[in-house]
């Protein structure tokens, strides 16, 4: 699985990605007050309105998740022909970055939601809503112009809020039509009956949706992994990918291991729109072309985000980048990779054109002087790599008794300076292989250093690079410290 900076560089994929939404949109209204009383007519709260939003909601938050994310958007859905449905044209046509395709009737009522909240926790739901719309007169505009669309997408999500537009067969027939056109099918189920979404790619429901569609109870992550399963083989679904709430995700493909995404701890405001969520973040990755794992990463801590924000909000590209970030903080060793690891970064990095630096020592107990010398790197270059010897490589070139701490602590010590955005580990007594590996754009060393003695330097000059001798701060070095230690 791919670690978080790796993810960071993946998100500019979503950039010109084209994503078709098709299903049911709402729209979404937060009514937000405060209760300071109860009704004297009964027993209820008395909300003292204070403010008021409209959203959209259902697919079109999934639409608005992704133009968040900077993925072009085409909507096909159906509204009614009242001021709801003039309300939903407008809030798309404001939505930067999204064509609608809208079809009208006067048979078919808009979909509204009403939430009203009292500071954050929700106190009531009003809904209104047709039971049971006739949409057969509509369906073949439906399929026109999903056709049309298809022509100029990269995947297609069904959206389904159980409203109708993917009633009565219609998914299917979608999902075919897409699958003519070379497209992958992205499903938010709200059905029991999986029959109808057969042969979709992805399908993203939750735990009590997955419980239900595979009648069975669900107290395990083994018992989700086999229901998932269930439903693909049963409805010829290739993957699933599972939402626990609070407890993460679980995504079941046709590989031998299913993947766990854990939860991002943060604390929850509301749920609602979570699911719309982690849907445009992976149909944005799959119309991006990134592979599903790292789609289902992202996605992951996009819900973790969304659900600390009241209503149902949207998640923005640079908001990702700050929790990948975050986790990055979170986990010093997520900046300590193998030879490999360091090699694939260091491509990552010079594609992005950034300068890459080059640092090394045995650092064993960081002092001033240390930290002085990588933050001048660091200030001469994009990225710096820092190479740290190993334990016998320490021991080999400082003598018995060294390193004073072993190779595990000095990496995760140099790893969590701001300054320092690779560690690698090597154990031969010079980086020069490591160095002829990396390519790096600049090497750094200690100004006590003679630039004919610095290893590596003919390498750097031979490609074009520069050597730079880096002033060290007076009176710091490991050997005087453990001195004084001794009382030497």
């Amino acid at each position: 699985m791919k670690k978080p900076f790796e993810l960071v560089y993946l998100l500019e994929k979503f950039q010109g990605a084209r994503v078709l939404v098709i299903g049911d949109i709402l729209l979404d209204r937060y009514v937000t007050g405060k209760v300071e009383r109860i009704s004297p007519e009964a027993p209820i709260p008395v909300l003292h309105v204070m403010h008021e939003d409209t959203m959209l909601g259902g697919a079109g938050n999934v639409v608005r998740n992704l133009a968040a994310l900077g993925v072009q958007t085409t909507c096909i859905s159906l509204i009614g022909e009242d001021p709801a449905g003039s309300e939903i044209k407008k809030l798309l046509l404001e939505t930067y970055g999204v064509t609608a395709e809208l079809i009208s009737s006067t048979h078919f009522p808009t979909p509204i939601k009403v939430r009203f909240l009292s500071g954050n926790q929700q106190i009531l739901r009003a809904d209104w809503e047709s039971s049971s719309p006739s949409l057969d007169s509509l369906e073949s505009d439906l399929l026109k112009k999903a056709k049309a669309a298809m022509a100029n997408c990269d995947a297609v999500v069904l959206s389904d809020y159980g409203k109708g537009v993917l009633s009565a067969g219609r998914s299917e027939t979608l999902i075919d039509v897409a699958h003519d056109c070379g497209l992958r099918v992205i499903v938010d189920p709200k059905h029991k009956d999986y029959s109808i979404y057969r042969r979709a790619d992805i399908v993203t429901p939750n735990r009590k949706e997955l419980s239900e569609s595979a009648n069975m109870h669900l107290g395990t992550d083994l018992e989700i992994i086999e229901a998932a399963k269930y439903l693909q083989e049963a409805h010829a679904i290739d993957t699933v990918l599972v939402t626990k709430s609070a407890k993460g995700m679980v995504l079941v493909d046709n590989s031998e291991s299913p993947s766990f995404f854990p939860a991002i701890a943060r604390e929850v405001f509301d749920v609602s729109g979570a699911g719309d969520t982690v849907v445009a973040a992976i149909s944005a990755g799959v119309a991006a072309g990134i592979e599903l794992n790292s789609a289902a990463a992202i996605a992951n801590v996009a819900a973790g985000i969304v659900v600390g924000k009241v209503g149902t909000g949207v998640v923005r590209v640079e908001e990702i980048i700050a929790g990948l970030h975050h986790e990055d903080l979170g986990n010093a060793n997520a900046k300590l990779f193998s030879w490999d690891k360091a090699r694939e970064l260091a491509e990552i990095w010079r594609r992005q054109g950034f300068k890459i630096g080059f640092a090394n020592g045995c650092f064993d107990l960081l002092h001033p002087g240390h930290v002085s010398l990588l933050t001048q790197s660091k200030e001469a270059c994009d990225r710096l790599i820092l190479g740290l010897n190993s334990d016998s490589s320490v021991n080999r070139l400082k003598g018995e008794g060294r390193p004073i701490q072993n190779e595990t602590a000095r990496a995760t010590v140099l790893a969590s300076l701001a300054a320092v955005d690779a560690v690698v580990i090597f154990g031969q007594d010079t980086p020069i292989d490591l160095i002829n590996m990396l390519r790096p754009d600049i090497l750094f060393k200690g100004a006590d250093y003679r630039m004919e003695d610095v290893i590596g330097a003919d390498l750097v000059n031979g490609w074009g690079g520069t050597v730079k001798l880096v002033p060290l701060a007076e009176g710091h070095s490991t050997t005087n410290t453990l001195n004084k230690m001794a009382g030497r």
